[in-house]
């Protein structure tokens, strides 16, 4: 695997670190502007949104630019809005900061995984995305955990100059591994006609099911912390540990299937989706229990994003011809989940329904996406080799 994939998951890292660490923090925002806790949850929302929005936009816009110009150019102003976010004490202010920081998240992310696919064979291509989703999950790990941990310490604007602080030898890092020129392999094709490849149906449902798989993971991840500390009934030192025990399961989950999603992606999609629907179910019922709830959020995060991680390579499996686009399209689906699973938590919690509802909601969630999933193998057919298989050269089968 070549240096440069790996330097960009550091870069993920330190935007994932960002994306995520709210949920370690809602407690303390809330309380800091006066907000309620719905309120400080749609902060996350808002973060998402933007990556949604910025998503298919910052790939058109930088289709024609030089890579390491506009990877560096996105984490510059990534970093600029969490200087702002650090030194406001208006939520609005701080809202607008993380919807405009996700526009630059979005963009970096669209240029990363094409990036990334670029520098390796066919056969490696969910090996170079577990590498990059790779990032979000040592984020979880460590990022999240510490940002937590510096919020109860020092209080919640710490994490965000942290963030800030450990992008820039990520920036570094990138000025030096990534080539600096146009690249040869720049899209050929016009976005309109990258457009008209991504409005096929399989690539339509499959867009849905991700993100219907992302919103069951963010509905209850972002509520984390009360659900733990008010049903679990761990104290509030305790958080980080179960942030990052999230995170462990991130990675070994996102590592897991960057090995098996090359050659056996509708196993592991399929048997992730269904696990992913009793586990948050599990943990809704056994959420009061200690050592049930650690042990589920562990093997839920493994779950979430090993299936994740696959989706994402579908989508570039189904839309060969549209290379720029369907990295943007895989973000914006993922984070239209991301944006729509703490609005329905926080609107569960908002009705009454006590700090177990955000899991039951990913549970109803997960439900539906098994359900698309459904019609998608309906629509798909036989099974079919992997692509990767398929393009593998014959000396190498």
């Amino acid at each position: 695997m070549p240096f440069a994939v790996y330097v960009l998951g550091l870069a993920v890292f330190a935007q994932g670190t960002s994306e995520f660490m709210l949920s370690g923090l809602l407690s303390g925002i809330a309380g800091d502007l006066r907000v309620s806790l719905g309120d400080a949850g749609l902060l996350t929302s808002a973060f998402a949104v933007g990556m949604v929005v910025g998503a298919p936009l910052t790939a058109l816009a930088g289709r024609s630019w030089p890579r390491r110009r506009a990877l560096l150019s996105f984490l510059g102003a990534f970093v600029a809005v969490h200087v702002v976010g650090a030194l406001t004490s208006s939520y609005a202010v701080l809202l607008a900061t993380r919807f405009a920081g996700a526009l630059a998240n979005a963009g970096f992310w669209a240029v990363a995984l094409v990036t990334a696919l670029a520098m390796v064979g066919p056969h490696q291509r969910a090996r170079a995305t577990a590498v990059v989703v790779g990032g979000v999950t040592v984020a979880c790990v460590v990022g999240v955990p510490a940002g937590a941990a510096l919020g109860e310490l020092w209080g919640w604007r710490s994490a965000f100059w942290a963030v800030a602080l450990v992008s820039a030898p990520a920036a570094a890092a990138l000025l030096l591994a990534v080539p600096g020129g146009r690249p040869e392999d720049a899209p050929k094709v016009s976005a309109v006609s990258e457009l008209r490849a991504l409005a096929r149906p399989r690539l339509l449902l499959t867009l849905l099911v991700m993100a219907l798989v992302q919103g069951a993971t963010f509905c209850t991840f972002s509520y984390l912390e009360p659900l733990v500390t008010r049903v679990t009934g761990f104290g509030a030192g305790w958080v980080p540990v179960v942030l990052a025990l999230f995170g462990v399961g991130s990675f070994a989950g996102v590592a897991l299937a960057g090995r098996l999603a090359d050659t056996r992606p509708d196993a592991v999609v399929g048997l992730g989706m269904t696990a992913l629907a009793l586990g948050w179910a599990a943990l809704a019922l056994t959420a009061s229990h200690p050592v049930a709830a650690l042990a589920l959020v562990l093997l839920q995060g493994a779950l979430a994003f090993g299936t994740g991680t696959t989706l994402i390579t579908r989508v570039f499996h189904l839309a060969p011809d549209a290379p720029t686009m369907a990295g943007s399209f895989a973000t914006a689906a993922f984070n239209v989940g991301a944006a729509t699973g703490p609005w329905l938590g926080g609107l569960a919690l908002g009705a009454g329904f006590g700090f177990r509802a955000p899991v039951w909601v990913s549970a109803l969630l997960m439900c539906l996406a098994l359900a698309g999933a459904g019609v998608l193998s309906a629509l798909s057919g036989p099974a079919r080799r992997p692509l990767a298989a398929r393009r593998r050269p014959a000396a190498e089968r």
